[in-house]
């Protein structure tokens, strides 16, 4: 009778508190539908379904029996998973549903549903009207929270003082739009902020798991924290412990946004567990770094795994309210959501948990075991879990089920529906969040520094065409079929009967360089090169795995005893003496005529092969024999980061320094420039000599020094650079050359890389390896079938 009893009795407080938290959410909306109406030329059924969009909130209602208390931190992270049969359902359903999408085409259908969105026109208006700085669909999603919630804490107002954290952050637009509300609110207060992001910089880092719109980073780099070892993971321990130092200064921290995830589009049904265990850091730094009273904004998406309602139970413990916010600017067909908390409660309690949750964190911190067993977590909460999940389960389904209905057909009377709810969107956006113009010096980025997306040619063109299906069927394609089907078949498969480099010209000296505030940074050793600012990074990517993975590499000895494959018969290989004449017509034309120097000095860098089969001109040539390193098998798609390559180049260019006078000139073959440290190699270079150009293909190993700088007129650079340099090689010569955890990424301060005609050159000789390589790989295998072929 009495576990009856109690059961009746849970129940009861159950559907109180439910009753309650729906009379609280209907209040919410009842308050959003009494607004004022945007415009009286909008219908009264245009008008009532964007207020409807606009409000999706969803409370957590705590007991009145505080019951909901956290359990004793020995029960946590030892227990097995545990599966919720009606969020399971829900997760089933909507993945049935999902999965109707399989089969359209991704630029097609996105195309479709941008026109549908009834959102969809606010992010360019508020660009145009209100001046945004960095204006994306997240700098919207962001300024609609501040407009709803009051997570900017009193207590901050109160004394004039606001500092904020912000994970997982690239581009930078919860900044940008956390500034253009302070601003232009005239909400005046000494704000200080700090950022932490994978970072962009970082070649090791996956290209998938970044945002390359790096406009704001480059701008504010003093304010990001990519910790120790520069990769910006907040995944790792010492990073959060790193991050917590960097922000000691601050005397509070009264706002967190953590707005993390990764492409998941090769799994979308399992997008909830593979981002879980990014959350659950992004919340541990947030609960580590918060003060009392302060607020915390974590977005996450389906909620329906144990991980995410103990997630959430975890916070409901941690904060006096918690709300499951879907923005009208969030794509209503997609499962984001933000869950927002306010008023931190006091550290002390939540210390015991946390410290577990610290010494356990990591990327694999829910492999140990779920947070809280499911029989410790209240009824009274999985109940309302349950109903917040629902609601956005059924919005969710009910959007994308209307979007394919709309694919299949759609009406010139229902076009004009869309574009009125669209242009009604606008307006009630620009009321109800008060959007107001903020003039540009009031910007936190005064575009000094454009950063590397500027120069990316192929910035916005969506390589990801097709349907999921045909993705899917793409990705288990082999590296060969991969790239022809791909946007660079065409490039790719062109022969090269003229050298490339020769239109591409890099004038000096470099202006702008302040070899002053250049300093040495080390961070963690590169497994393999797979992302860079300077480079495509498709084009990367499919090099990589064409490395990796072609059959002619795989099979061969060690590349010191010859060639990996064959050179492209039909491609034009330039001669050294092709490429010794080049110097020579160039220093032509960069001089003076009348006083040209016929006996000017050629310094020529490259092996010993390379360097016999350039002809006898007395003192007018001079030889450089260097043998610089060619990366072994397993380190191919390290290319240029291989820390005893840098070291190599670095000394062959300062023992060259020494051997050149004015106006002579430098031949120097190079792996690529993916990397920061060669980079900042070809800016001291440039700002040495008059004039540098490249060619490509040059007469080497078809891996190796596929290309060759071509530097002339040379002007004696200053003793600092030449001292500056002698340090960064005693500093890599301190470094251990195999076994480190550490190397020198850069020494030029990225900001200065990106000034100027040197990033585009960049990516126009790196554009031209990547692209030769990836044609002599497939030409050799191509001839390889062919000639198993002829043998058959």
């Amino acid at each position: 009778m009495r576990g009856k009893w109690i059961f009746v009795h849970v129940e009861a407080v159950f559907l109180e508190e439910r009753c309650k938290m729906m009379s609280r959410m209907q209040g919410m909306k009842q308050h959003i539908k009494t607004e004022k109406a945007p415009n009286s030329c909008f219908s009264l059924d245009v008008v009532s379904e964007i207020q409807e969009l606009f409000s999706k909130i969803t409370t957590y209602f705590k007991p009145h029996s505080e019951e909901w208390q956290l359990p004793d931190p020995k029960e946590c992270l030892v227990h097995a998973s545990y599966q919720h049969t009606r969020l399971q359902a829900l997760k089933n359903s909507l993945n049935d549903v999902k999965n109707r999408l399989s089969d359209k085409n991704l630029e097609v259908w996105h195309q479709h549903t941008s026109f549908t969105n009834r959102a969809g026109k606010i992010t360019a208006h508020v660009r145009a009207a209100a001046n945004a700085e960095v204006c994306t669909q997240a700098w919207c999603k962001f300024y609609e929270i501040l407009g709803t919630f009051s997570v900017i804490p009193n207590q901050a107002m109160q004394r004039g003082e606001l500092r904020s954290v912000h994970l997982c952050e690239a581009p930078g637009a919860f900044i940008a739009s956390l500034n253009h509300y302070l601003k232009s609110k005239s909400l005046y207060c000494d704000w200080t902020w700090v950022a932490n992001t994978l970072n962009p910089y970082y070649e090791g880092n996956q290209s998938g798991t970044m945002i390359i719109d790096d406009r704001l980073i480059a701008n504010t780099l003093p304010w990001w924290f990519f910790g120790s070892d520069n990769t910006g993971d907040i995944m790792l321990q010492k990073h959060l412990l790193e991050l917590q130092s960097f922000t000691r200064n601050m005397r509070t921290v009264d706002l967190v946004t953590a707005d993390g995830s990764f492409d998941c589009q090769g799994n979308p049904d399992e997008q909830e567990a593979l981002v879980a265990p990014l959350h659950y850091c992004e919340a541990v730094a947030a609960l580590l770094l918060l003060s009392q009273g302060g607020s915390f904004v974590l977005k996450m998406f389906t909620l329906y795994e144990h991980s995410s309602v103990c997630l959430l139970y975890l916070l409901n413990c941690s904060f006096r309210s918690v709300h499951v916010f879907k923005p009208a600017t969030s794509k209503a067909g997609n499962s984001e959501v933000y869950v927002v908390c306010l008023e931190y409660c006091s550290k002390e309690t939540l210390r015991p948990l946390l410290s577990k949750m610290i010494r356990n964190f990591g990327p694999d911190i829910l492999s140990r075991g779920v947070l809280f067993p499911n029989s410790l977590i209240p009824v009274t909460f999985l109940r309302q879990h349950e109903e917040i999940c629902s609601y956005f389960y059924k919005h969710q389904v009910q959007t994308i089920t209307e979007n394919l209905q709309l694919f299949q057909s759609m009406t010139a009377e229902q076009q004009q529906k869309l574009n009125n709810l669209r242009d009604c969107a606008v307006e009630f956006y620009m009321d109800r969040f008060q959007v107001r113009h903020l003039h540009r010096s009031k910007w936190l980025s005064k575009n000094t520094v454009q950063g590397s997306i500027a120069n990316s040619k192929l910035l916005g063109y969506r390589k990801q065409v097709g349907s999921f299906n045909e993705r899917k069927k793409l990705e288990s394609l082999a590296w060969k079929e991969k790239v022809l089907k791909g946007f660079y078949k065409a490039q790719v498969e062109e022969h090269t009967l003229q050298a490339m480099g020769s239109d591409c010209v890099l004038v000096g000296p470099a202006v702008d360089c302040d070899i002053d505030s250049w300093y040495v940074l080390v961070g963690a050793t590169m497994g393999k090169v797979r992302s860079s600012p300077f480079c495509d990074l498709e084009l990367l990517n499919n090099l990589n795995e064409a490395l990796e993975q072609s059959s002619l590499i795989k099979d061969h000895a060690e590349p010191a005893k010859g060639h990996l494959v064959p050179l492209c018969s039909v491609c034009r290989i330039l001669s050294p003496q092709s490429i010794l004449s080049d110097v020579f017509s160039h220093s032509y034309t960069l001089s003076d005529h009348a006083t040209y120097d016929k006996s000017q000095c050629c310094v020529v860098v490259g092996s010993s092969s390379f360097l016999s089969h350039l002809p006898e001109k007395g003192k007018t040539l001079r030889k450089v024999s260097q043998e610089l390193l060619r990366p072994s098998l397993d380190r191919l798609t390290l290319h240029d980061g291989d820390p005893q390559y840098q070291h190599e180049l670095l000394s062959c260019i300062l023992q060259s320094f020494h051997s050149l006078q004015t106006g002579a000139s430098l031949v120097l073959p190079i792996l690529s420039a993916f990397t920061r440290f060669t980079a900042g190699l070809v800016l001291a270079l440039h700002q040495c000599f008059r004039s540098i150009t490249f060619r490509c293909p040059a007469a080497a190993d078809s891996l190796g020094s596929v290309a060759v700088l071509l530097c002339m007129d040379y002007q004696q650079p200053p003793n600092s650079l030449l001292t500056f340099l002698e340090d960064v090689r005693c500093q890599m010569s301190s470094i251990p050359p195999t076994g480190s955890a550490c190397q020198v990424l850069q020494f030029v301060p990225v900001e200065v890389l990106f000034k100027g005609a040197l990033p585009e050159f960049l990516w126009n000789v790196n554009t031209a390896i990547a692209k030769h390589r990836l044609h002599v790989l497939i030409a050799a295998e191509q001839s390889l079938i062919m000639q198993a072929g002829q043998i058959i």
